[in-house]
């Protein structure tokens, strides 16, 4: 059956006349409207691009943090490659807004500096930021929540963290089975859902064990917050080793990296087993020379091309259906670097 100007109309919700002045890139419309007529055209197949006008009409924006970092700009680089393949009518905008400024954060979500089809972003467990989100998929738009998920209604595409943090404490309380001692973690801080999850995970699994062997050889004792700064995360671990000299595991879910490598690398005598997160050089490196025992590593460029999928699907731009499945982290050792 053929998609007429009518089709196209009734499924926008305005006038034949608005649908062939949109198709024909004959101006005088609002963006919102020429949107919804895109969207209607795009999935009755009446017509698959846009005039030169419109091109760029379709704008993902994807909110993220920390530029300066490994994983996150290994994200960025993941979404830039992807925006690269899609076609004309759709920009991904990458923003970079500070993750320690909740108010300046839920503000951004709140008023953006442009209008938005669909929104991905890395949201910090904060009332305000999560009220935002909130407000944000209230609208109507596509909301995709990106590595945490502080509003458990809304999707989300991300790692299991609570598994990842059991798996942690699987390998190391497995591995060091014969060495009775205490377990330490660090982390960015308690601004990101994640992060707690992957605690309560590696802390759980480490309860169950105990109380399913009878024993508590391995006992978990702290949590240290070192606001991914290599400077907070030494001065933690040194203070930690120095008031407990029996600390054989060191769990970093979501901190920095580079300050645990010293402090370790710096303790040949009595160096912990080191579970983290995240497979870059330095960690590749820091497995290759026996300082780091395991990383797992969430994989973002998955995360990237599923959230992006996600979005295009919920406006109607695709009919593959999109997993929502948690994505599949991965466990690197020396041995399968």
């Amino acid at each position: 059956m053929k998609v007429t100007l009518k089709d196209v109309a009734r499924q926008a919700g305005v006038g034949t006349a608005t649908v062939e002045r949109v198709l024909n890139g004959r101006g005088g419309v609002r963006p919102e409207t020429v949107e919804k007529v895109f969207l209607a055209a795009r999935r009755l197949e009446y017509r698959l691009s846009l005039p030169v006008a419109h091109r760029g009409l379709i704008r993902i924006e994807v909110i993220l943090v920390r530029p300066e970092t490994s994983f996150y700009s290994r994200l960025n680089r993941a979404f830039e490659r992807i925006a690269a393949s899609l076609d004309d009518s759709i920009v991904v905008h990458r923003t970079f807004v500070r993750e320690n400024e909740p108010a300046q954060f839920a503000r951004y979500i709140a008023n953006p500096t442009a209008r938005r089809s669909a929104l991905i972003v890395v949201a910090p467990d904060h009332a305000d930021v999560v009220t935002s989100v909130r407000k944000a998929a209230g609208l109507g738009i596509p909301v995709v929540q990106i590595m945490t998920r502080p509003a458990p209604e809304l999707p989300y595409v991300g790692i299991d963290n609570y598994a990842a943090g059991r798996t942690a404490a699987h390998y190391m309380s497995g591995m060091l089975a014969q060495r009775p001692g205490s377990f330490v973690a660090l982390c960015h801080s308690g601004a990101y859902e994640n992060h707690k999850e992957r605690i309560r995970g590696f802390s759980s699994y480490l309860a169950d064990k105990a109380s399913n062997e009878g024993s508590n050889e391995h006992r978990f004792i702290e949590v240290m917050f070192d606001l991914d700064d290599e400077h907070n995360a030494i001065e933690l671990l040194q203070a930690a080793l120095r008031r407990e000299p029996g600390i054989i595991g060191v769990y970093s879910a979501g901190g920095d990296n580079k300050g645990v490598a010293r402090v370790l690398e710096a303790n040949k005598a009595r160096r912990p087993f080191w579970v983290g997160h995240e497979l870059t050089g330095e960690t590749q490196d820091y497995l290759s020379r026996g300082i780091m025992s395991i990383v797992l590593d969430q994989a973002p460029e998955v995360q990237a091309r599923r959230s992006i999928d996600l979005a295009l699907n919920r406006l109607g731009l695709i009919e593959v259906e999109v997993s929502a499945e948690p994505v599949r982290f991965l466990t690197i050792t020396s041995e399968n670097l």
